[in-house]
């Protein structure tokens, strides 16, 4: 009796009694801890295969792709969890605040997962969803675009260039550094984009956004078809002192030293070249040079060049409806790489876009001239000595374009 009156008042074991009546619970504890880190891995690793599928499909959107078989593909690689059914792929979307954007895509990926604890109490896994949804966004207004989608600078100014755009620069150009500017200058626009890399420099104003790693920018006349002239005419030159008005067709050449008027329309330059000498004055509304050539698809070095010399006088504007709305000098894409000047002065009056997709295109215009909303859309761009734009946009047919972006927008 004795022994079990010590046996009660003992109190060496409590530990190990409270021990055990806890294992229990820390067993559980223990075991709800795994399993959440498992389903935070797993749900991480289901919405990461769900934003890289969305983007994947907004990047083939941009690339006039099929969206759905582009987010596909992404699974294909991205996704290592077994879903449940099949992956929803929206492109556009059926509801939410990009519901019928065709430049938008939704995915949305479900997953069964069963859980080393939890699958003690339930018979099948809890479900796991993630959603996305990517777009084309646009984000600013370009009116410098080079196309070249090399390593290579795109886009270069030096010397005392001295531009204030009122609208942004961009490179397709994939290098660390797609718009060098150099030298003296000032230049003053809102945004300046690239595919590739972008470096600082003093000579951008405080205020300029640079935004490296963007989308690849379309070329804005691509849908303009390869022109084919037919009924052309001789050559046409007018010599110093001379005077004439021309009206839209097709010549084996202009040649103009002396005073011209250009009727409004189309004028299709069929080989040789558009040339405007130093003593040129030069007026024309709504008309369109198109440089090209009739044996363009057999021999592409036959196709027109131009030449301005910097003392001409140039007050020229663009269509504001038709094929070539907003475009000034249209240069036919299957020419051969080649290097063209745009030289202007004081008297010299220019809107519209110069669109020489092969070339690289030197813009050297003096102070004092005046630029209703010009764009520079070539392989290459450069703005040499003391090159002067001051953009005002939108005029006669001719807009700045709208860049594009591609972001996870839910």
């Amino acid at each position: 009796m004795s022994g079990l009156k010590k046996l009660l008042r003992e109190r060496a074991g409590n530990v190990l009694v409270l021990a055990g009546l806890s294992m229990p619970l820390i067993i559980g504890f223990a075991g709800l801890a795994t399993d959440t880190i498992q389903w935070t891995l797993a749900k991480r690793e289901l919405q990461r295969s769900a934003d890289s599928a969305a983007l994947a499909g907004a990047y083939t959107i941009a690339q006039d792709g099929d969206a759905v078989a582009g987010a596909n593909d992404s699974l294909t690689l991205t996704n290592k969890l077994t879903l449940t059914g099949l992956p929803v792929i929206e492109n556009a979307p059926n509801s939410g605040a990009y519901s019928g954007d065709q430049n938008a895509i939704y995915v949305e990926l479900n997953s069964q997962m069963k859980l080393p604890f939890s699958s003690i109490f339930l018979a099948t896994g809890p479900t796991m969803s993630a959603k996305a949804t990517a777009a084309l966004l646009n984000d600013g207004n370009f009116c410098v675009i080079s196309l070249d989608d090399s390593s290579d600078v795109g886009v270069t100014a030096t010397g005392s260039a001295n531009i204030d755009l009122n609208c942004g620069i961009f490179a397709n150009s994939r290098g660390p550094n797609g718009v060098s500017v150099g030298g003296a200058g000032n230049i003053t626009t809102d945004i300046v984009g690239s595919v590739g890399g972008l470096a600082p420099s003093s000579s951008y104003q405080p205020d300029t956004r640079l935004i490296p790693y963007m989308t690849r920018q379309a070329d804005p006349f691509a849908n303009i078809t390869d022109p084919s002239p037919s009924g052309c005419v001789g050559k046409v030159t007018v010599n110093p002192n001379q005077s004439r008005s021309l009206t839209p067709g097709c010549y084996r050449g202009i040649d103009v030293k002396g005073t011209v008027s250009f009727a409004p329309g189309i004028y299709y330059i069929d080989g040789g070249s558009l040339s405007f000498g130093a003593q040129a004055v030069v007026t024309g509304t709504e008309v369109t040079f198109v440089l090209t050539s009739a044996t363009a698809a057999s021999n592409p070095s036959s196709i027109a060049t131009l030449s301005i010399n910097g003392g001409a006088s140039l007050d020229l504007s663009p269509p504001s409806s038709g094929t070539y709305t907003g475009v000034l000098i249209y240069k036919d894409r299957r020419a051969p790489s080649t290097t063209t000047r745009i030289n202007g002065n004081s008297t010299s009056v220019l809107e519209g876009s110069f669109y020489f997709p092969s070339d690289t295109l030197i813009f050297n215009g003096n102070s004092g001239m005046t630029t209703d909303c010009v764009q520079l859309i070539s392989f290459k761009v450069e703005f040499s000595g003391n090159s002067a734009i001051s953009n005002n946009c939108p005029t006669n047919g001719a807009n700045s374009f709208r860049g594009t972006t591609i972001r996870l927008v839910s």
